[in-house]
């Protein structure tokens, strides 16, 4: 008796990147984190009047953007591995 197994092939990276809601998603993730983050290493420079670095800044907004979106990429393989096992 021969069994059929059916392995199908990884989504695309792509998929995995802009499906989901994934970019809507860690949009909002950066957009809380970041602000909280700016807060904390750069609220005295703006509470005294002063401006951050905009380098510096617009990376704490990127840094959780592509967290989320890493961790979304790893969540969907996990999924797409425990389906192919099952």
């Amino acid at each position: 008796m021969s069994q059929t197994v059916n392995q199908m092939s990884e989504p695309p990276l792509s998929q995995m990147i802009f499906g989901d809601k994934t970019p809507k998603k860690a949009f909002f993730t950066a957009l809380v984190v970041g602000t909280i983050l700016t807060m904390i290493n750069h609220g005295d420079i703006i509470l005294a009047g002063g401006a951050p670095p905009l380098l510096k800044v617009v990376l704490t907004y990127c840094v959780p953007y592509c967290v989320t979106t890493w961790g979304a990429i790893m969540g969907k393989r996990a999924q797409w591995q425990r389906d192919q096992d099952s």
